[in-house]
This record gives C-alpha cells, sequence and structure tokens, in this order.
C-alpha cells in the first residue's frame, strides 16, 4: 500500500511575492559585484556608498558597448583606413594570445566592447563590403575573447595569499553576505510561519 505524500504547507501569492522581494533587498548590494567584497578586491569592483558594488570589468564592459554605439551613430562615415586599425586592435591581441594576460581593466573590458558595436553600425550607416567584412572580423575577434575568458576564468590569486583562506567560517569576503543572508533567513522564516497555510491541490 502507498502511502500518500503528506501535505506541504502553501504560502499565500502575497506572502510568496513579499519574501522575493525581500531576497532581492537582501542581495542587492552585491548582486553585480561578482567578487568577494574584501580588500583584497577593491580594484575589481566599483563602490557606490556603503551598500552597493559593481563588478569593475562589467560596468566598463557595459560603458564601453554604449559608448562605442553613441559614437557609431553620432560620427560621419569613418574611413575605411581608419576602421582597418580599429579592427586591428580588436583582433591582433585575440591572435596574439595578449587576452589572456591580466592586462588593465580598460584595455581588457572597456575597449573589446566598444569597438563591436561601433564597426557593426557605421557599417549599417554607410555600407561596403569592406566595412562589413571588418564588422565581421571584430564580432567574431570579441566571441573568441569572450570564450577564452570564461574557460580561464575569474583571477583568484588574492585568495591564495589570503591569511584567512586556511581559517574556518566565513572569509572578510562573504562576510556581509552571510549576515545579510542570515537576517533574511530569520525575518522570511517568521513570515511563513505566520502566514503559511495547507497547499491547494
Amino acid at each position: 500500500m502507498v502511502l500518500p505524500a503528506p501535505r506541504r504547507p502553501a504560502l499565500p501569492r502575497a506572502l510568496a511575492r513579499r519574501v522575493d522581494r525581500l531576497a532581492r533587498h537582501a542581495h542587492a548590494f552585491h548582486r553585480w559585484a561578482h567578487h568577494p567584497l574584501c580588500q583584497e578586491y577593491s580594484g575589481e569592483v566599483f563602490r557606490f556608498g556603503r551598500r552597493f558594488r559593481l563588478c569593475r570589468g562589467c560596468t566598463l564592459a557595459a560603458l564601453g558597448a554604449l559608448s562605442g554605439a553613441a559614437l557609431g551613430l553620432t560620427v560621419p562615415a569613418v574611413r575605411p583606413g581608419i576602421l582597418a586599425v580599429l579592427a586591428a586592435l580588436e583582433t591582433i591581441p585575440i591572435l596574439l594570445g595578449l587576452s589572456n594576460l591580466r592586462l588593465p581593466k580598460p584595455l581588457t573590458r572597456y575597449l573589446p566592447a566598444a569597438l563591436p558595436p561601433f564597426l557593426l553600425i557605421q557599417a549599417l550607416r554607410h555600407p561596403g563590403l569592406q566595412a562589413w567584412l571588418l564588422a565581421a572580423l571584430v564580432w567574431t575577434a570579441a566571441g573568441l575573447w569572450v570564450r577564452r575568458y570564461r574557460r580561464r576564468g575569474p583571477d583568484r590569486s588574492p585568495c591564495a595569499a589570503c591569511p584567512e583562506r586556511f581559517n574556518e567560517g566565513t572569509c572578510r569576503g562573504f562576510r556581509e553576505i552571510r549576515t545579510r543572508e542570515r537576517a533574511f533567513a530569520r525575518l522570511a522564516s517568521r513570515w511563513t510561519r505566520q502566514g503559511s497555510g495547507p497547499m491547494e491541490t
């Protein structure tokens, strides 16, 4: 004889949305940091006030893409020779393997993200075989750069030199996150105990 599964408590829809909002608020300050929040990684994030961080590399890449698109829309037709030089700036570092080096973020994030949209918009505004070929070349190089970056992964050398790496417990880079998570868990648990009911069938 198979016993029926026990009925689990279900949250009212309004309470579930409230818990979701609480979770988003609890983790908003580090959601886009992408790095530990300790001093060793301070060069990898932008800090805004006490409670908000942004990944430096992702921010520069986003700014590069936006500024490249804006320049592509505003500047007049660029000569093919200049477009070729810009395409070389994107593709030569990939071919030489320089994308694997730990270079300053403006060189490895802002510039590679700015050139593809700029060249694509220039090709759309001023079509021509050379412009389209250069745009295709740059977008291919950008895709290859992203693939290599994902394979390489983030730089974790600060963790290797951290004096806390052998300590038990949460390291400084995640201490604020864990404090927020515990506070969220306590409050969400209290809400669910007060507002949960039987699951609808």
